[in-house]
Parts: structure tokens; sequence; C-alpha cells
């Protein structure tokens, strides 16, 4: 996995994560009270950190950029760690939850992760992925002032995205790039013998939902 996010840690930060509201909507009661280590798989800045000590939990953050992680360290003193996401430096069962926060559209093999993270959750642990919504969100969607959503043809090319003109020219996809995922493959990334499906949400009250949150556990 590319580290993309080198070299702009501090844009991501100032526009993302500074003056952010502290939870991201529906977050708290996804994750619930728990207690333990919670993995926060591809952490950026630690935009999630509050959430998962809230919550009862440890924080053990990983992320591919070096330079996200360099912020992160203001925001956490648990450990952070360098590396990829679909080849985690942790032994089977570690953690007793794992959180997935907007990487579907970052990651060259998503369903790779998310196998990962299946595998270094002990049994009865919890998995949270939250992140784009592939129907309604993506370098294939064009958002209109009104607040409605022209999904172009494009929706069913998998896989990286040549930059496009509605894209503007000071977003993240214009920054690093996104990679799609339809709908069918995210949730086929989740149909593992290991896993049980619990929970699929559209967080947030926008009238097109942007984000898809699914909650699962551990076999």
């Amino acid at each position: 996995m590319t580290a993309r996010y080198n070299g702009l840690a501090d844009w991501y930060d100032a526009r993302f994560v500074v003056g952010a509201p502290r939870h991201l909507p529906s977050l708290p009661e996804l994750l619930g009270p728990g207690s333990g280590p919670c993995l926060d798989l591809g952490c950026g800045t630690g935009r999630n950190f509050d959430t998962i000590r809230d919550s009862g939990r440890s924080v053990v953050g990983v992320d591919r950029s070096a330079d996200q992680l360099r912020l992160a360290r203001t925001r956490s003193d648990g450990p952070l760690i360098e590396a990829d996401a679909a080849v985690l430096p942790f032994a089977d069962g570690s953690f007793d939850t794992v959180i997935a926060m907007w990487i579907s559209t970052d990651l060259d093999d998503f369903t790779g992760a998310l196998g990962e993270a299946v595998r270094v959750l002990r049994t009865g642990g919890r998995l949270v992925c939250y992140g784009v919504h592939p129907s309604f969100n993506g370098p294939h969607v064009e958002w209109n002032e009104d607040g409605s959503r022209l999904v172009h043809p494009t929706y069913r090319t998998a896989g990286w995205h040549e930059p496009k003109p509605w894209w503007g020219d000071d977003g993240i996809r214009r920054q690093v790039g996104m990679r799609h995922l339809p709908l069918p493959e995210l949730l086929n990334a989740f149909l593992q013998p290991e896993l049980t499906v619990e929970h699929i949400e559209e967080p947030g009250d926008m009238p097109v939902p942007h984000a898809l949150a699914l909650k699962a556990r551990r076999n």
C-alpha cells in the first residue's frame, strides 16, 4: 500500500480534523461501551482517538503514512505503528475491537485489509467499518449545490479513477486520488466465515447519505 498522505498531513489535519466535531455521527453508538485495545486501522492524524477512549477502550493506531502518524502522536500516548493494512504486524486475536474509518477509497486491496482486521480480532471481538457510501459518494459522483448527486456511468468501474472535472481543485480526491469500491465488492468483503454482520447504517442526517457503516462480530 502506498503512503499517499505523506507530505499532506498538515493540510489534511487542518481541513478535516482541527475544529471538526468531536465524534463522527453514530460512531459512539456503533462502538458501544467496551474495554481492551482497539486497533484504529488507517488512523490518519488521530481523528477518532477521543471516541475510542470515551468508549472505555485504549488506542492502538496503524497507518501507512509516517507524516500522518507524526500528528497522530500529539493526540495519543498509545502505540502508533507505520504498517500496511493488508499485512498487519500483530498476532491472531490481538484486539478486542478494530475500527476501519474512511479507508475503502485509499486502499489497493480493501478485501485483503478487512481479512487482516478479522484475523487480529479475538473471538467475540467487534469490527466497525465506516466510510464512503459507494452508491452516493466517490470518484464517480458529482455533488450539486442543492444537495443532490449526479452519478456518472463510471460507477461500475472498480479501482483507481483518473481525475475528473467535477472533482474540484482543493479536495481529497484531487490531492491523493480515489479508488472506487462498488457496493457489491464492499459487502462481499464482509462475507467471511469468521464474521457475522450485526448492523448496517447510513450515518448522519443528510437527505442523500454520503457514508455507509457496518458493525460485525468475530465468530
